[in-house]
């Protein structure tokens, strides 16, 4: 296996190298530079055009292609033009944030549709299936921004029960047990929204999984033992109905990693997702290609966590 592991980081150059390129070319396509913003009336187009030779923009491009990936095997992404500080520090910063907003939002989302999906699929027709499958048809089709409005609205707003925006009160301590906890106050109102919309698919694929292994033969002949059902559930078809929702683990973990747009902007989080529109809208170019070659990573990263932990969940399949 160790050798699978290895050939598929390899494997990951030459696609980074390739997403490098059109990623670069891409940003260079857009309109506007890193400076537009400071364009006014007042504004002396001598310094605007001292501050694009300085940082290298008048260069042929595949010079700058080559410094911006010399300098990012070295750590350095550059500087950000927007925050005027490092991209690596800048990215570092909110990628912690995103990270604990990640962490819980995957903690709620398995506790929330795990069992849910086992009991659709356990009493498949009875009135709580029904109301289970309504509840994943409504998740489904509400957009992302509507249900964290509506959340934002009612728990942030009206009711008071939730933060508004943030990831922690100014007026707390770093290192206190009270500024651990507003930090866990803080992402708990985005972490549930979040859960809660992901939960669809995997409530609807283990109700399918669990309703097909009803049928299998091995569920038959442990029946026929006289086995009671709690143990047939228990120890065949749930055991086998979550090996598929396993690998699955790997691209949601990336996922969420890369942080979600909607979600961080929405209740105005700083994590990667809510600089990363931040970084378009300020055409902030060291920023964006750093985010994107991040995402890219992680989303190959997510292919190999979920084919190393299917092998390992089920010792049938061996990656070699």
């Amino acid at each position: 296996m160790w050798k699978t592991i290895v050939r598929r980081f390899l494997i990951m150059i030459p696609q980074l190298f390739v997403l490098s390129v059109i990623i670069f070319i891409l940003a260079k396509f857009m309109p506007g530079d890193p400076f537009t913003g400071l364009i006014t009336p007042q504004t002396d187009p001598a310094r605007i055009a001292e501050l694009t030779e300085k940082a290298g923009l008048n260069d042929p491009v595949h010079i700058q292609y080559l410094r911006w990936v010399g300098n990012a095997f070295q750590g350095d992404f550059g500087l950000s033009y927007t925050y005027k500080r490092s991209v690596a520090d800048l990215i570092g910063e909110r990628a912690l944030n995103t990270f604990w907003l990640s962490l819980l939002s995957v903690i709620l989302l398995y506790l929330i549709a795990i069992p849910l999906g086992i009991l659709a699929g356990r009493y498949q027709n009875s009135r709580l299936d029904k109301t289970i499958v309504m509840y994943s048809f409504v998740t489904y089709a509400i957009p992302t921004f509507v249900l964290g409005l509506i959340f934002l609205f009612l728990f942030g707003y009206q009711l008071g029960w939730f933060p508004t925006s943030g990831s922690v009160d100014v007026k707390s301590t770093e290192g206190t047990i009270g500024y651990y906890w507003d930090r866990f106050y803080h992402i708990l109102l985005p972490s549930i929204t979040y859960a809660i919309l992901g939960t669809t698919g995997i409530i609807q694929y283990l109700r399918s999984e669990i309703i097909d292994a009803k049928a299998m033969d091995y569920v038959r002949t442990a029946r026929s033992k006289g086995i009671p059902m709690r143990k047939v559930y228990s120890k065949h078809i749930f055991r086998n109905s979550l090996l598929p929702i396993a690998a699955f683990l790997g691209f949601t973990i990336t996922g969420l990693l890369g942080g979600s747009i909607f979600i961080e902007t929405i209740f105005g989080y700083p994590g990667m997702g809510q600089l990363f529109i931040s970084s378009i809208l300020s055409r902030d170019y060291s920023v964006i290609t750093a985010l994107v070659m991040l995402f890219g990573f992680l989303a190959l990263l997510g292919s190999l966590l979920s084919d190393i932990i299917m092998s390992i969940v089920d010792p049938r399949i061996r990656i070699e």
